[in-house]
């Protein structure tokens, strides 16, 4: 059952379908009238939810941060670090994440825009980040990667540039290649996959 209020349900939907048009289009793209519209609201109804369009920015961001690790939630509930690992490689840097601008990672989506956003919007989007590496540098510890926080922060780079470089690319042949081959580096820096 449905504990949330009407009026926090709306929110809910007024959150998810800005993240998105964020995912999809970035943050300029978001008019707050034409956002009301794609939810079936009005404009004023808007003001009952957030008191401005950037602090729906602020609260879209950890919103697409927190969607982004619920659906990352069953690759790490895998016992086994190595195959934790794995998963999480194979998905991130996969056909499937590349098309699914929408519903995937927030980082490939909010990179090139954060610097330009409130300092409120970047501390948001850095907590995310920062969440994001700590995770990953948890997971190179337990798998007994020497210095795991640099490795983290070389793979989780490398991922989110792969992706943004991927999704860039209008030649989908060059753009798979492109995922795959940065699968196989991270792959064999992390010992998943021995050298061909």
């Amino acid at each position: 059952m449905d504990k949330q209020s009407p009026k926090a349900r709306t929110r809910q939907r007024i959150l998810e379908e800005a993240a998105r048009v964020m995912r999809e289009s970035g943050t300029e793209s978001i008019g707050v009238a034409a956002l009301m519209k794609r939810v079936g609201l009005t404009h004023g109804g808007f003001y009952a939810h957030f008191d401005s369009r950037e602090a729906l920015v602020e609260a879209v961001i950890a919103e697409m941060f927190t969607d982004s690790t619920q659906r990352m939630k069953s690759l790490w509930q895998q016992p086994d670090p190595a195959e934790r690992l794995s998963a999480l490689i194979d998905y991130y840097l996969s056909e499937t994440h590349r098309d699914c601008r929408a519903e995937g990672c927030p980082v490939p989506a909010l990179v090139s825009e954060v610097g330009h956003l409130p300092d409120e919007a970047k501390a948001i989007f850095t907590q995310g980040v920062s969440s994001m590496l700590k995770r990953l540098s948890e997971l190179l510890t337990e798998l007994g990667h020497h210095d795991a926080e640099t490795l983290a922060s070389s793979l989780l780079a490398e991922m989110v540039g792969a992706l943004a470089l991927a999704r860039a690319c209008p030649d989908k042949t060059l753009s798979a290649a492109m995922l795959a081959r940065s699968r196989q580096a991270i792959m064999q820096r992390t010992g998943r996959e021995q050298a061909a």
